[in-house]
């Protein structure tokens, strides 16, 4: 059965804001995804030190920190994701800088967050990455007592495997904390090889384990890069090596089929494809017409047929 799609289903990532998606620019999407009905957005305090000259993190915290305090009542109407974990400590050195998911590395991190956010609470942070230099008991107990001191509303952990993941929420129960709530990896449609490296360091796959764990324990589920960074529909943006094989052909044959089928572009498909299934899909753009074209999304409507054809392609 299709899970109900709805515009704040959709979440607004903003990586490259106040560094590829200048302050006006990124002003001009945010305030459309509140005009659609929009309700999260998704950053990091890590976003992006690799497009930054200044080789650190926390552009695009900063910019979202500067449109809530030139909107008037907008901060009720939006949810604050927020991820600690890889911001660099020393400029352009990174990862060998990178922070961890320490105690203080925690508290500190997000204490930065929220000053450039200009928030006191966020609604939901993440841990951004593993860091298994650290006791997961300590990494655990740090984001439950942020819970407990009520300046973060829910918790979740990005690139994490599900046994990870089960393994911080066995400790948080048996402790008396918040446990994780939702996890984000990195999903599309076409798939990479089996064992292929991505390209992008850092990012972790959604595998069916994951989504069945998520299922089976009551867990949001986030998918990140759902586009490929607009392979599907742009000549100039091809997908990953690791995505060059038969399988890949075959799902955008299938692809055509239903975007002929349902008058959807591409990627209205693959989004509606991934809402279809309960998941979360994580939408990056440049511009307010993109924005539209991933939020109508919601309005496209698979049905089981087509999503059966796409699970024999994949």
């Amino acid at each position: 059965m299709s899970a109900k799609k709805t515009v704040d289903q959709i979440i607004l990532g903003t990586m490259a804001f106040g560094t590829t998606v200048d302050r006006d620019g990124a002003f001009a999407i945010m305030d459309r995804f509140v005009a659609r009905g929009g309700r999260w957005l998704d950053t990091a305090n890590c976003y992006a030190f690799w497009m930054d000259p200044s080789g650190l993190g926390g552009a695009s915290e900063r910019t979202i920190g500067e449109w809530l305090r030139s909107r008037s009542g907008v901060r009720g109407e939006v949810r604050i994701a927020t991820k600690v974990r890889q911001d660099p400590l020393v400029a352009h050195r990174w990862p060998e800088s990178a922070e961890g998911l320490s105690a203080s590395a925690v508290v500190d991190g997000f204490s930065r967050s929220l000053e450039r956010l200009g928030v006191e609470r966020v609604d939901l942070l993440w841990a951004h990455a593993e860091d298994r230099d650290v006791p997961l008991a300590e990494t655990v107990g740090a984001f439950g007592d942020l819970v407990g001191r009520g300046v973060v509303a829910r918790i979740g952990a990005a690139n994490h495997p599900a046994w990870r993941i089960e393994q911080a929420r066995s400790i948080a129960r048996s402790t008396g904390v918040e446990p994780w709530s939702a996890l984000q990896l990195r999903h599309s449609l076409v798939q990479p090889r089996p064992g292929a490296a991505l390209p992008d360091a850092g990012h972790r796959l959604l595998a069916a384990d994951d989504l069945d764990y998520a299922r089976a324990e009551g867990l949001e589920v986030w998918a990140y890069t759902p586009l490929l960074h607009g392979g599907y529909a742009r000549a100039d943006r091809p997908f990953p090596p690791a995505y060059e094989h038969p399988g890949t052909t075959e799902v955008l044959r299938v692809l055509d089929e239903v975007v002929a089928e349902t008058g959807a572009t591409r990627h209205q498909v693959v989004l509606a494809w991934l809402l279809h299934q309960g998941i979360r899909p994580l939408i990056g753009v440049s511009n307010p017409s993109q924005l539209d074209e991933a939020l109508d999304a919601t309005q496209v409507t698979l049905q089981d047929d087509q999503m059966a054809r796409f699970a024999a392609a994949r």
